[in-house]
């Protein structure tokens, strides 16, 4: 029997790598002959590009770096010399996972520490960079990668303003680009459709996520507006809002002024990179899974797409999920994991132990 074992991440408690290898050792306890072919998936979302650099089996190139506070961390890409390429996620250093709840302020939280990671990966004649856009802290339209690229955003007096100070992207009256200009160009893969302005905009949706408050939404959309028309002065051109603007606080938004911007639905551009429907049509059962599966899942998350590819070739597919988002979804099989106590310390422990759980006491074959 042919298992393809192809999880999403289970946001907040298991990474899609980890969620795989529980789900997979598990059958293995059920069915020891059972041959497996285990692809964890991703959208768009966080750890996109570290998973894609995995099945790749490209170089994981570990650089220090600073996080959406400016506070040194680890971080890494991964290359493709051969393709002049570079994989990363905004996450992985600017990512809304490295900050407790009360550290997160789109006021001060900056993209620096992509851009930085950017730089040095054009130092390996990189010339291409893939990089996954959820999972971010920031609001901050790209500037901080840009600052990292070598642009310098100066104040009404005409000095450089410190990266990291409270309301950074608000006191640019002036922007120098470097020269020479890095030729780069960016393909940015997301998971969500949000333009960057109106009522379903980056900053209504996701920003009281990242720290805003309330009150301060319009003036905080008022302050992007103009930051937008300075880059549109600088670079001299004019773009209009569109899809997927929105995602990751605008960094497409603000790249497309100065860079070749192409943006993709994660989910697809994942799966074409990776294989996945080769690896379909090989398998006799496709098992997936999310942390919840809802209605949001439906508009081109992992998981769904992946049901798509399964229907096409009549496989059977299995969805493990919590709350009540799987049923009636068009999968054949819905494995219901028990909701978490987010209260509890242990809640990341608990999690891998009810889906080993119930991975155990689900009979496949039924």
């Amino acid at each position: 029997m042919n298992l393809l074992i192809a999880p999403n991440a289970f946001k907040g408690t298991i990474e899609a790598d980890e969620a795989a290898e529980i789900i997979g050792n598990a059958i293995l306890v059920k069915m020891p002959d059972a041959n497996l072919t285990v692809c964890p998936i991703a959208d768009g979302g966080d750890g996109t590009c570290f998973l894609l650099g995995k099945a790749l089996n490209l170089e994981q190139v570990f650089e220090i770096a600073l996080d959406p506070l400016g506070r040194p961390v680890q971080g890494f890409y991964f290359l493709d010399p051969g393709q002049k390429t570079a994989y990363l996620d905004v996450s992985t250093v600017s990512g809304i996972k490295s900050l407790k709840p009360h550290e997160r302020n789109p006021w001060i939280t900056s993209t620096f520490g992509t851009g930085d990671l950017i730089r040095k990966a054009l130092d390996s004649g990189v010339e291409h960079i893939i990089l996954g856009l959820g999972g971010s802290a920031t609001v901050d339209l790209g500037i901080g990668i840009l600052r990292g690229l070598g642009f310098l955003f100066l104040d009404e007096k005409g000095r450089e303003i410190p990266v990291f100070s409270e309301g950074f992207i608000f006191k640019i009256r002036f922007i120098q680009s470097p020269i020479p200009k890095p030729t780069l160009k960016f393909t940015c893969l997301c998971d969500v459709n949000n333009h960057f302005f109106g009522p379903l905009g980056a900053i209504p949706v996701f920003g009281p996520q990242k720290g805003l408050e309330k009150e301060d939404l319009e003036k905080f959309e008022n302050e992007c507006s103009k930051a937008l028309e300075l880059m549109a002065k600088k670079s001299g051109k004019q773009l209009a809002d569109r899809e997927s603007f929105g995602a990751a606080g605008g960094i497409a938004f603000g790249l497309s002024f100065f860079f070749p911007v192409e943006i993709e639905k994660g989910a697809k551009w994942f799966f074409e990179k990776v294989g996945i429907e080769s690896k379909i049509k090989t398998a006799d059962i496709v098992i997936t899974g999310e942390g919840r599966y809802d209605s949001q899942s439906a508009s081109g998350k992992g998981s769904f797409e992946l049901l798509q590819l399964a229907r096409k070739h009549g496989k059977k597919t299995v969805l493990i999920t919590s709350g009540n988002g799987g049923k009636d979804s068009g999968f054949d099989e819905v494995i219901q994991l028990p909701d978490l106590d987010f209260s509890k310390k242990d809640f990341n422990e608990k999690a891998k132990e009810n889906l080993e759980k119930e991975v155990l006491s689900y009979d496949f074959f039924g």
